[in-house]
């Protein structure tokens, strides 16, 4: 370089010195105060640990996204979404769930200001939990209805005592009854609640209270790259998008960068937090003569660098061919959230589970095999590990996560996280269920005579039952119901598991075609045959589960008469010859106790009629739950006995079903 390249090069070097340190007091004390005051969570009525992209009054509206403004109230949190307002239930951040209720239904139904609810489909969208319910106001000539989904009130409107109607799931809007109502407004509910005011009498205000859920759609992706970063997120109101405060200036994603990008606030200060004109501009002029100067520099030098570029351009690929190697990439595998759950690094799970140590397996499917493992934070979890060789691994990867990330029900297992797709390996974490599967305890290596006594094996199925109707509700069917799908914690409680064969099954849609899968002796033998799958097929499956908590029988036993290998088809074979007791596990007490005999007499005719091979011929899962409650409780019909439950045919079966299924509408 010349001397008077290097002589110019002084003086715009002294120039910048001498501005710089009051533009950077000034571009400073304006991010910090950013960064201080967007902490990384709040506090809202009940609620703790509330992070971006909600906000309150007590933030500067640039914490959080202009749409998820929330007005804390002593113990109550509200938000205002589409001009309606709605308070909070629950708060999910890892599934970016919002359990919601409507605000002026909380109080009183009667009081509303009749408006459909709706949202703002930019910013929320239903989940698959939600169904519609319908209220009807200023109706006529209501008569006493004795359905179990409607349920008349009065409301005192205008000095008046109005005529109501309530109707969980809604009616449609051709039903006679709202041709005679004024009014007729739609409103979500959960599908749980719709369950509880049809089958257990729940009242209005309970359905309504249980509130419904949404999903917010804004990716958390980059608030998770700041927050790891060590950021503080926020939202640029000019660029209508998410930003990153840190300590000393903003960024579009993360504080790991060092030098400000030329979109962010720092080199377009008119973007910056505040209101105060004459700072954003005393900025924008400081800034912009420090920058420019150092550009000029820059560019002073880039005939230095281009001599460098032969040898800048080969230590590049060298830093490429070495980046690119797995063990690099675990900074980049690990922190953010895919469709809503926690990603794990490999390494991470890799030392959780002792690098896969074959002692620490659980079991393994058709898909991959799950090992024990211990995360850092203490949390023993269930780690699938899907093999590598299976072409279909990331499709089940993926579909998996989907479905297990929107759901919850108390029996279902949950979902803790997953590597990223790009990952060397794919990895699902669930929560560690330390007591076996239903399985194990029947004809497994936990299997001892007595051990599962009969109320117990009772109440296994009807946690079945309850999830699988609740995944029949979210228009979700399991496709591989089996006794080794179902977990069971210290105190038997059931816990559904491994969706990997799960399928969405679309609204108003009577069956999907597809290639049959599963495990043999639970397949559908209809969905075998004709490749339609319907939620009908679980039914089936379930069917033979029922079976095996009478009988403590597997599945398959290919050591059984070749008539009898499956299970199915000795159940109705013993069934149909008058011969259950030679079916039943003697150790139930089925010869000794009445009650016992008579609740599994009542659990094998409906066995019996899940397990037809026609699906129009079996029940829905909804009225398989209702049947088992019925039977736990005693509430059997006992005018029916047990020879004429052992003569009917698989024709007569159907006529004493009455089905209380509806097509669930989602709400969406």
């Amino acid at each position: 370089m010349s001397s008077s390249v290097f002589r110019i090069s002084l003086f715009i070097l002294m120039f910048s010195q001498l501005q710089f340190p009051l533009v950077f007091s000034i571009y400073v004390n304006v991010y910090e105060e950013a960064y201080s005051k967007c902490s990384a969570s709040f506090s809202c009525g009940n609620f703790t640990d509330i992070g971006y992209p909600f906000w309150s009054n007590d933030q500067p509206d640039y914490c959080g996204h202009p749409g998820f403004k929330l007005d804390c109230q002593g113990d109550t949190a509200t938000i205002d979404i589409n001009s309606q307002k709605y308070d909070i239930v629950e708060i999910y951040h890892e599934s970016q769930i919002l359990k919601i209720a409507k605000a002026d239904f909380m109080s009183n139904i009667c009081l509303i200001n009749f408006i459909n609810s709706t949202l703002d489909f930019n910013l929320f969208e239903y989940t698959f939990s939600d169904q519609n319910a319908s209220l009807l106001y200023y109706c006529d000539h209501l008569t006493e209805h004795h359905q179990p989904r409607i349920q008349k009130f009065t409301c005192p409107i205008n000095n008046r005592s109005i005529d109501c109607s309530f109707s969980a799931p809604a009616i449609s809007s051709y039903d006679e009854l709202t041709s005679r109502c004024k009014i007729s407004l739609l409103i979500p509910v959960l599908a749980l609640a719709v369950e509880g005011f049809t089958i257990h009498s729940w009242s209005i205000d309970q359905v309504i209270k249980e509130g419904f859920e949404v999903k917010w759609i804004i990716d958390h992706g980059p608030c998770n790259d700041c927050l790891i970063s060590g950021g503080k997120c926020g939202y640029n109101g000019t660029t209508n998008d998410f930003t990153c405060f840190c300590p000393y200036r903003p960024s579009p994603r993360t504080c790991f960068r060092t030098q400000p990008p030329a979109n962010s606030a720092a080199a377009n200060p008119s973007t910056a937090p505040g209101n105060g004109a004459n700072l954003k501009l005393k900025v924008a002029i400081g800034v912009g003569a420090a920058f420019g100067g150092m550009g000029i520099m820059a560019a002073i030098f880039l005939i230095y660098l281009r001599r460098k570029k032969n040898k800048h351009s080969a230590s590049t690929l060298l830093f490429r061919n070495t980046s690119s190697e797995p063990s690099s990439k675990v900074d980049l595998e690990k922190g953010g959230n895919y469709h809503g759950v926690q990603v794990f690094s490999y390494g991470e799970l890799e030392e959780a589970t002792n690098y896969f140590d074959s002692a620490r397996e659980l079991g393994d499917g058709g898909f991959g095999t799950v090992y024990y493992g211990e995360l850092q934070d203490g949390r023993a979890v269930a780690v699938k590990r899907l093999y590598e060789n299976n072409y279909k691994r990331v499709e089940q990867f993926m579909n998996e996560v989907d479905i297990l990330a929107r759901l919850r029900h108390k029996n279902l297992v949950s979902l803790y996280g997953c590597t990223s797709r790009h990952s060397r390996e794919l990895l699902l974490v669930y929560e560690f269920i330390s007591n076996g599967t239903v399985a194990d305890h029947l004809h497994g290596e936990r299997a001892k005579p007595g051990a599962l006594p009969w109320p117990t094996r009772l109440k296994i199925a009807i946690e079945t039952a309850s999830a699988l109707t609740y995944l029949h509700a979210s228009d979700i069917i399991h496709r591989d119901v089996k006794t080794n799908n179902i977990l069971l914690d210290n105190n038997f409680c059931v816990k559904v598991a491994d969706f990997g064969l799960s399928r969405l099954f679309p609204n108003h849609v009577t069956h999907v075609s597809t290639a049959p899968q599963g495990t043999p002796g639970y397949v559908d033998p209809e969905y075998h045959q004709c490749y339609q799958l319907t939620d009908k097929s679980d039914v089936f499956s379930f069917g033979v589960v029922l079976i095996e908590l009478i009988s403590s029988m597997p599945a398959v036993d290919i050591t059984r008469h070749r008539h009898e290998i499956n299970l199915s088809n000795l159940a109705i074979n013993k069934i149909q010859n008058k011969a259950l007791h030679e079916l039943v596990d003697q150790t139930l007490g089925y010869e000794s106790d009445n009650k016992v005999r008579r609740t599994i007499n009542a659990v094998a005719e409906l066995a019996f009629q899940c397990l037809q091979s026609e699906k129009d011929l079996r029940p829905y899962m909804v009225d398989v739950l209702d049947a088992l409650r019925d039977i736990e409780s005693d509430g059997y019909d006992d005018k029916k006995t047990h020879e004429e439950m052992m003569t009917q045919s698989p024709d007569s079966v159907t006529l004493s079903w009455t089905s209380t299924k509806t097509t669930p509408t989602s709400s969406s």
